[in-house]
């Protein structure tokens, strides 16, 4: 079957699905009503729990395009650029992401359908289902108490693979070498307004698709002190060694970060450490434990009514490539980044932006000669309703 058949059938079955939702949310017995996704901000929105109730189902439906024209000190314009999530293409224009979805909502049931397409997905997803961003569906075991299972968006990591949801146009390192996208399950309880607990379970560490026998397993814990503050801690193992392959290299991901808004002001904070056994060379018969770490620090102000400013500032560290196979970025990478956001309507975001790399080995190839640095400059336009 040709591949836009397939996809055009997934989104006929999805709608569908929403529609019967709609029509048999059975203690309620009431039918959802449908609307346009009103939010005017998105700003890191994925990273919060909502445990909050709702009168009545919804089908909420949504459209997003995010475009821009990027500019690096690396001889790349054909492919993209290395660590490529956000703006890949090098001195040309391009289209991070055009996305559609379609969201049910109510108190017993939920499910989410997001199709996107353009370079993120291009970039970041697998080939066999890169037009599916997000495809789950949950249901409240008992109150307080959710099990969703599908494909999902990632949730470690304070940055988002959709640009609006982020104070930056580009992604930092941390989490560009964090997983994107989980295929699994997910068991989730609020203890009250401020704690949330989850468990996790699913196929691979960055992978829809199994990619050996074994599962990749996981906790959260979301604290929301107040109005202003949230806290989440991420911890995730697994091994993805193939099964062809006796040595084992089980991994342990330890991801925090939190978030403050309050008047004029947000800011975030994340810090990353990762484990993985049998993946640092000590010699040339022996392997022992490797260890990684990265984090961020990145803040805005909006200045004027329209117009705020931003910065953040960047650290990696994965010498023996657990995350970052095959960069060869040495002991550290930094890096800092300045821009400023102009928003002429509440669903409407420009911004231009520069960012500087600084690693510790020569890995960006530049004038036909290997340097250590790079200069980035992105001016991007976002649209959403």
């Amino acid at each position: 079957m040709h591949m836009k058949n397939k996809y055009t059938i997934l989104f006929i079955v999805m709608v569908f699905g929403l529609h019967v939702f709609s029509q048999t949310d059975s203690l309620k017995s009431q039918k959802a009503s449908i609307e346009l996704n009103t939010d005017t901000s998105y700003l890191f929105q994925h990273k919060k729990q909502n445990n909050t109730e709702i009168s009545e189902p919804i089908i909420e439906i949504g459209a997003y395009v995010s475009s821009y024209y990027a500019l690096y000190t690396q001889d790349e314009t054909v492919n993209f650029v290395k660590h490529a999530t956000m703006a890949p293409r090098n001195n040309q224009f391009g289209l991070n992401m055009a996305m559609m979805s379609f969201n049910y909502k109510s108190n017993l049931l939920r499910s989410n359908v997001t199709f996107h397409y353009g370079d993120v997905a291009e970039s970041t997803w697998p080939a066999k289902f890169n037009m599916v961003q997000e495809a789950n569906t949950g249901v409240q075991l008992f109150k307080n108490c959710w099990l969703d299972a599908g494909f999902f968006r990632s949730h470690i990591g304070l940055e988002s693979t959709q640009p609006r949801e982020n104070i930056t146009s580009s992604m930092s390192l941390a989490n560009v070498y964090e997983p994107y996208y989980f295929s699994g399950a997910k068991l989730t309880y609020a203890l009250n307004q401020k704690i949330s607990l989850q468990l996790n379970a699913f196929n691979s560490f960055s992978s829809f698709i199994e990619t050996n026998k074994n599962k990749l397993i996981g906790t959260t814990i979301v604290f929301t002190p107040n109005d202003n503050t949230n806290i989440t801690y991420n911890f995730i193992t697994g091994d993805d060694t193939p099964d062809s392959v006796s040595l084992k290299h089980q991994r342990y991901y330890h991801n925090i970060y939190a978030t403050y808004q309050k008047n004029k002001f947000t800011l975030g904070v994340e810090f990353n450490y990762g484990i993985q056994d049998y993946s640092k060379q000590k010699s040339i018969n022996t392997v022992t434990t490797a260890f990684m770490n990265s984090s961020l620090v990145v803040a805005k102000h909006q200045t004027f009514k329209k117009t705020a400013f931003y910065g953040r500032a960047e650290w990696f560290s994965d010498e023996n490539e657990i995350l970052s196979v095959a960069t060869g970025m040495g002991k550290y990478t930094y890096g800092g980044t300045f821009g400023v956001e102009y928003k002429p309507l509440k669903n409407v975001a420009l911004s231009i932006e520069s960012r500087y790399l600084q690693s510790e080995k020569n890995n960006f190839n530049y004038n036909n000669k290997l340097q250590k640095s790079r200069t980035e400059g992105i001016f991007c336009l976002d649209v959403w309703f």
